[in-house]
């Protein structure tokens, strides 16, 4: 089977793609959906002042609102209905994830199966929306004290008209995201950043340029930015697509005269599990005091200067924290969605066992003691794509568009899209195999 796959893979092309005309609607479906986000990233919100608002956030070209804004397409700066973009989304279901872990109510629901997943997805949704109006109602209350006048008419109703809008926005990209994993290809909340990163990629390589034109960055650190790109891409693809294959043994059972049984699989673990949430929690925890005291105009508390200060992009105990958080998330996530114990279990149900380690508990122990070396190594490798670019967004002002988090971001969602078109198209060529084998055998 595996070697008819190989083969299947190998003789796709475009001529395939055509004949698939289920995948062709998936295609179209994604990205008329992917078109309907980007003209929603151009429509403002009620009461803004465009013009003071582009002077306000390009004060905080810096904070953490500069990395938002990345993942937004620029839907942040303009103020537009998708500002806050799917972001409180993925918050929600991180939080629910890391409630699933230490709650026994919800673990137990986890474990129900596919009822179960609809009522965690559905508490996932109502977080959103919580999340969605405190989030909406701070950055109407800092738009109001931000210096400059970008409010034309503050007060209650413009919070609460921004309220409306944003939480509206946000939920209409939610359902949308669901729409376009429904009925589209690839995962539909991965592919809305990704659209809205690589939206804004041109204008980021052409402001570059300029600063080369402009004498502003060295023509030699354009041409190295460009090749260490190039070569943290590859790095990328080779790390996201890194695994260890834990051989797993199933015994031979006798039904009647036969023998069954008896093969052997193995338990694929990514050396990076925890994906791209490491870096943005902790760019997040790290840009969050920065951007605070950019809208308090320089007049908040002197603790909070300090912290600034110190804790500035590029300064070493912002690169020494940068790297721990990292780390620490790695390990952290990585132990929410990979259970050893769980997999042990499930493996002893099923008769599998792991040859030289007996099942259970000695199971849970190898594969947690497996796991933990490649997320040491899979931690390493997130801490050193993101600090090398980091130290270039810090000291050239170079864009976010050619930091390592959204070159992750990118890399892994291409991968997977292109993933999952390989396996439709698979899939396809397999029910023609199928047909032409029937047609044969009524012959």
């Amino acid at each position: 089977m595996a070697s008819a796959a190989e083969q299947l893979a190998a003789n796709m092309n475009f001529g395939a793609l055509s004949k698939a005309t289920e995948l062709k609607k998936r295609i179209w479906f994604t990205l008329g959906a992917l078109v309907v986000y980007r003209l929603g990233t151009y429509i403002p919100i009620p009461g803004i002042d465009p013009v003071i608002l582009a002077d306000v956030f390009k004060q905080q070209a810096g904070g953490i609102l500069g990395m938002f804004d990345m993942f937004s397409g620029g839907a942040l700066s303009r103020m537009t209905i998708f500002a806050l973009n799917i972001m409180p989304y993925i918050s929600a279901a991180i939080i629910m994830q890391l409630l699933t872990a230490v709650s026994p109510q919800l673990e137990a629901l986890k474990k129900e199966g596919e009822a179960g997943r609809k009522k965690i997805n559905q508490y996932t949704r109502y977080g959103t929306v919580l999340l969605c109006l405190f989030q909406s109602y701070g950055i109407a209350v800092g738009l109001e004290s931000a210096s400059g006048g970008a409010v034309l008419d503050p007060g209650l109703y413009f919070r609460f008209s921004t309220v409306v809008t944003l939480t509206g926005g946000t939920i209409f990209l939610m359902w949308l995201g669901e729409q376009i994993t429904q009925r589209g290809v690839g995962n539909g909340i991965s592919l809305i950043i990704f659209s809205g990163i690589v939206a804004n990629l041109p204008t980021a390589i052409a402001s570059t340029l300029e600063l080369g034109r402009t004498g502003a960055l060295p023509t030699a650190l354009i041409l190295i930015l460009v090749v260490m790109s190039v070569v943290v891409i590859a790095f990328i693809v080779f790390m996201e697509r890194a695994q260890r294959r834990v051989i797993v043994q199933y015994p031979k059972r006798q039904v009647g005269s036969k023998m069954f049984g008896g093969e052997a699989s193995h338990l694929p673990l990514k050396l990076n599990t925890s994906g791209v949430i490491p870096p943005i929690f902790a760019s997040s925890l790290l840009l969050m005091p920065l951007t605070v005291a950019g809208f308090s105009g320089g007049g908040g508390p002197e603790w909070l200067t300090w912290i600034t200060t110190t804790l500035g992009r590029g300064q070493p105990l912002y690169l020494s924290i940068y790297i721990g958080l990292i780390v620490f998330f790695a390990f952290f996530y990585t132990a929410i969605v990979f259970n050893p114990a769980d997999t042990a279990d499930n493996l002893k149900k099923h008769g599998g066992f792991i040859p030289g380690i007996r099942p259970g508990k000695n199971t849970a122990e190898y594969l947690n003691h497996v796991l933990t070396r490649l997320t040491t190594v899979g931690a390493a490798y997130l801490a050193l794509v993101c600090l090398l670019p980091e130290i270039l967004i810090s000291k050239f002002a170079v864009p976010f568009y050619f930091g390592g988090t959204s070159l992750l971001i990118v890399v892994s969602v291409t991968m997977d899209t292109v993933g999952q078109i390989h396996s439709h198209l698979l899939a396809h060529q397999y029910e023609g195999l199928i047909k032409k084998a029937k047609l044969k055998g009524r012959r």
